[in-house]
């Protein structure tokens, strides 16, 4: 057997680290292996030193222990046996303190560290017995003073707490979460540390619970008592002559019988109970210390006649300041303190709430009702604690400006700057003259009863006044049906209307008439497809037939303006060029009754003449393009109703047209869309500015309320999106196609994408588009910027559809069988050379030719002219069949004769068009083209609700075949990365947020080139 044999000596390090080396007798350094061999083999706690780092000591090889580890391993060393292992005398005074150390861990001997507190930081101090503290004094003596066992005690006793998950560990988290002020880490700690700065070591240890005094057999208290009577906790009560102030007291309560209590004043005179014989020795000594912590605590509370007593007495601003205050500051230093029951209930509280309490009118309906800017009779309530006060009563109660009032039955708190803004909050209101029928609707609407409970249960202030509306019987009727148009008086009997209507065709035009007999407008916003334009149709029959005149105007003689006056017209529609034509003939079909008259073309009348065109006339149509040159004529009438179709055409509220339109006169406006929004919320105010002026406010307002909070999305965007939604539900009207209330039995419609890859000459002209925008961009901002990226997205579109359209090369002219090629191309000889410069063009053809071959029809939609032009020849043909195309350069009858011999299934076969192609802007919106059984997006418009518009030209009311809707997607490009990005995005219109394509133009250099970088594995060989 090999005997071990070598000196130790034990270091601590700077860190608070112990290192434990050796030396041999030949003053040579002993091995960390056989360190850990001779010392640990058998320490159980270091897993017999495996577990222990090795580092370096006076220039030896050490072992090195945490200062927990040192603890236990010094207060019993485990050597080999049979070794040889000597100590110096420093070690062997370790190995005695260690012994203590761990005693007292064992033991309990320390309490929190007042020293660490002041700093910032937990600590431990030691808190030995008197019989232990000798031997202290003894071991602390010569090289390690107290301060080392401390530090040392510190150390190891943080390291125990937050190693093991001990009862010890348990009890000091009980300890933090129960008093504040060993929180260090909390964010207020600063400011608690500077409240408690009072503080001696005895008071800070008694604040959290640990003084080194004896315990006390009872615990003295602090009770605020309120005016009026003093109820002891007893159960007794005392009647006061001065009803007007608020008491202290000290409750005496014993630690082991909380039944047994005495109160005293806080002068030191006992009111209540009878005083045990155990405590009247000290009882009134502890009753002063007490008093004198608090007066350290708050100097405001000292007597200004006794000096270092307590006031007994507080005024209304005093007992606000310390239930508000005072009190958190007392319980943070450890002074339990009693307040009214009632304080938590009162802390709750909403702040008070402005209502305006409408008044019943005798004989009032909604006949005599004129509108938005009807004003409403109404009074004054302020609801404040559950108590409801009249106008008069809140003026005296401003005029005493207290803090907390007794109020019918229960204390109520008051913040005067809080009743200044109600007071300021009714002023403005009764300087606009009283509440308008549109305040009542946007105050009623934008708030629920939900969100009300919800604010009262969290206790929730808002930052404004809010102003709630009590409607009268009438009004909450009225709102009712606003708010579920199922409640509405359904007109199923339209007379003179040659249709049928569906059920829900009657209740939207139902829902029309009960707006205009309030005087309102309204947007019909139902699906593409389902009769927008028959029930607007019936609506204008009612209203021809009187039984939807709102009672009260009158349409006959002149209603004058600012302006002049104005003559009386009949209702006008205005909607695009393209479908003009549609609304001549579903007039005539279905209500021949109706006299239309047609504002369109060089021949219509202006100046004088026009007054008079309208003799006789229900209806007048004209387009948007007319609207704007023609204002003057068409605003010098009033007419019986305004009308947009596709009135997403006035979506930017700034265009010369869209106020142009808002200028008009009309006894009732009324918006025909099936996209209220495609890009942007300020769509939505912009129909919402024209069917009701002045409904959402000004656009500032309305950005800065909802669109910068809600399309910014965060915190709050979902409630401000619900709020909108709840504003405009009694406004809007939208159904869809699939809602199975419609009960339209469609056919199907599918959809899926059509991927083709770039020929060798499409993906050279692509990357030198992108090249070409790299290096102009650098340095440029703002507009240039976007002015630049813009023009890019079109030239890759371009060459994505075809490079002839970046080229600018002539298209395709059939001329006696011969094809002619521009800009000094050898001629193709056919349109085949064509397609193949294109992998698209080509998929396009082969897809055609083949539901051509079964019977099928189609719709092809492009946003580029050319391109239309370009499939118009090459298709006719490869096909040998006419193929026509609808552009914005055809005038009104060539377009009405284009969409006939399509949709004619009368004509000869030799005569009809099975193919058309359309340019989206001409042909995306308002088109009934259900011969179509296929609708192709050739490129893509990047806006899922434009393009649905497009597609529903085919997939509506009348369309007995399954539609199949191909959207073309080259790889490889932006095309198919912005592709991916917008089935992401799919469905943010339908949470009133939409994209287009200007977001690209936000995007940073490195990320457009990510987006516009070409993937060449897509490249045709």
């Amino acid at each position: 057997m090999i005997q071990i044999a070598f000196h130790t000596r034990v270091m601590q390090l700077s860190d608070g680290s112990f290192a434990i080396y050796g030396e041999t007798e030949q003053a040579n350094s002993v091995p960390e292996s056989m360190l850990r061999k001779g010392l640990f083999a058998w320490h159980e706690r270091s897993f017999y030193g495996t577990r222990l780092e090795v580092g370096t000591a006076d220039y030896h090889p050490a072992v090195i222990l945490s200062p927990l580890m040192a603890v236990d391993y010094l207060a019993a060393p485990a050597v080999l046996l049979h070794s040889k292992i000597t100590w110096d005398e420093q070690s062997l005074k370790l190995q005695k303190g260690a012994g203590l150390l761990q005693q007292a861990l064992a033991s309990g001997w320390y309490v929190p560290s007042y020293e660490h507190w002041l700093e910032g930081k937990n600590g431990w101090k030691l808190r030995l017995p008197e019989d232990e503290q000798g031997i202290f004094a003894k071991i602390s003596a010569g090289a390690f003073p107290e301060s080392f066992w401390q530090a040392w005690f510190s150390a190891a006793l943080s390291e125990l707490l937050s190693s093991e998950a001990s009862s010890l560990a348990e009890h000091w988290a009980s300890l933090r979460r129960t008093y504040a002020l060993l929180r260090v880490d909390d964010p207020d700690f600063e400011r608690i540390k500077q409240e408690c700065a009072w503080m001696q070591e005895e008071d800070w240890l008694q604040a959290i619970g640990l003084s080194s005094r004896d315990a006390l057999p009872y615990q003295i208290s602090v009770q605020l008592v309120e005016p009026y009577a003093e109820t002891y906790l007893d159960g007794t009560t005392l009647e006061r002559d001065n009803a007007a102030d608020w008491r202290l007291r000290y409750i005496v309560q014993d630690r082991t019988d909380a039944g047994r209590i005495v109160e005293f004043t806080a002068g030191g005179k006992l009111l209540t109970g009878q005083l045990p014989p155990a405590w009247q020795e000290d009882i009134y000594d502890r009753l002063h210390a007490q008093t004198q912590r608090i007066v350290r605590m708050i100097p405001e509370l000292e007597s200004g006649f006794q000096p270092g007593k307590l006031l007994e007495e507080l005024s209304d601003e005093g007992a606000w300041l310390f239930l508000s205050e005072w009190s958190l500051r007392l319980v943070t230093a450890g002074v339990s303190v009693y307040l009214p029951h009632w304080w938590e209930d009162v802390k709750r509280t909403i702040r008070p709430q402005l209502k305006a309490k409408l008044r019943n009118s005798v004989g009032q309906s909604r006949k005599t009702m004129f509108g938005l800017d009807q004003l409403m009779q109404f009074d004054w309530r302020i609801a404040i604690g559950g108590a409801e006060l009249s106008e008069e009563e809140f003026q005296q109660l401003t005029e005493q400006k207290k803090r907390l009032i007794y109020l019918r039955g229960r204390w109520v708190q008051l913040d005067p700057a809080m009743l200044e803004e109600i007071r300021v909050a009714m002023q403005q209101i009764e300087k606009k003259k009283g509440l308008s029928f549109r305040d009542v609707l946007e105050l009623h609407l934008s708030r629920t009863e939900e969100d009300d409970a919800a604010a009262e249960v969290k206790g929730v202030r808002d930052d404004a006044v809010q102003v709630q509306v009590e409607l009268n019987q009438h009004l909450r009727g009225l709102m009712k049906q606003l708010q579920h148009k199922k409640t509405i008086p359904l007109q199923s009997e339209i007379p003179d209307l040659h249709a049928e209507l569906r059920p829900y065709q009657a209740e939207g035009a139902s829902w029309l008439l009960f707006l205009r007999e309030l005087g309102l407008g309204g947007c019909l916003a139902d699906d593409m497809g389902l009769g927008k334009t028959i029930q607007f149709i019936a609506y204008l029959l009612q209203v021809k037939g009187g039984r939807g005149e709102r009672k009260g105007l009158a349409r006959a003689g002149k209603r004058k303006r600012e302006e002049g006056e104005l003559v009386s017209g009949p209702a006008l529609l205005i909607c695009p060029t393209s479908v003009l034509g549609n609304w001549q003939k579903e007039l005539e079909r279905f209500a021949p009754s109706l006299h239309v008259h047609l504002h369109y073309g060089p021949q219509r009348a202006k100046g004088e003449a026009f007054p008079v065109s309208l003799a006789g006339v229900d209806v007048v149509l004209t387009t948007y393009t007319i609207a704007q040159l023609d204002e003057e004529e068409l605003a010098g009438v009033s007419w019986q109703a305004l009308c947009l179709d596709e009135a997403q055409n006035i979506k930017n509220a700034y265009t010369k047209q869209a106020q142009a339109i808002r200028r008009l006169t009309a006894d009732q406006r009324i918006a025909l869309t099936g996209t209220p929004i495609e890009n942007r919320l300020t769509e939505l105010w912009s129909i919402f500015d024209f069917i009701n002026p002045g409904y959402f406010g000004s656009l500032r307002r309305f950005t800065q309320a909802y669109v910068g909070p809600i399309e910014r999305g965060g915190e709050g965007a979902a409630e401000l999106s619900a709020r909108v939604q709840r504003l405009i539900r009694p406004f809007l009207l939208r159904r869809v196609k699939k809602d199975p209330a419609i009960q339209l039995d469609l056919p199907d419609k599918y959809e899926g994408k059509a991927f083709v890859k770039l020929t060798a000459e499409q993906a050279a002209l692509y990357e030198q588009v992108t090249q070409s925008m790299m290096e102009k961009i650098e340095g440029l901002t703002g507009f240039e910027k976007k002015g630049l990226i813009l023009a890019t997205l079109t030239k890759l579109k371009q060459v994505c559809d075809h490079p002839a359209l970046l080229l600018k090369e002539t298209t395709l002219e059939a001329a006696e069988g011969v094809r002619k090629v521009g800009r000094g191309r050898a001629a193709a000889g056919d349109a085949a050379a064509w397609m193949r410069r294109s992998a698209k063009l080509e998929r396009l053809a082969e897809m055609v030719d083949e539901l051509r071959s079964e019977g099928g029809s189609c719709l092809l939609f492009t946003q580029f002219v050319e391109m239309g032009r370009l499939l118009q020849a090459s298709l006719a043909q490869r096909l040998g069949e006419p193929v026509q195309f609808l552009h914005g350069g055809l005038g009104k009858a060539e377009r009405d004769a284009l969409v006939a011999r399509f949709q004619d299934e009368a004509l000869p076969a030799e005569e009809r068009c099975h193919v058309f192609v359309l340019s989206l802007k001409a042909g995306g919106t308002g088109l009934n083209l259900t011969a179509a059984n296929h609708v192709f997006h050739f490129d893509r418009w990047w806006n899922p609700a434009v393009e649905n518009q497009a597609t529903d030209r085919a997939f509506r009311i009348g369309q007995t075949r399954d539609v199949q809707v191909h959207k073309f997607v080259t790889l490889g490009t932006l095309e198919e990365r912005i592709d991916e990005m917008i089935e992401r995005k799919q469905g943010l219109s339908d949470q009133i947020v939409g994209s287009g394509e200007n977001w690209i133009t936000e995007l940073s250099t490195g990320e457009l080139r990510e987006l516009f970088a070409l993937r060449r594995e897509w490249i045709e060989g």
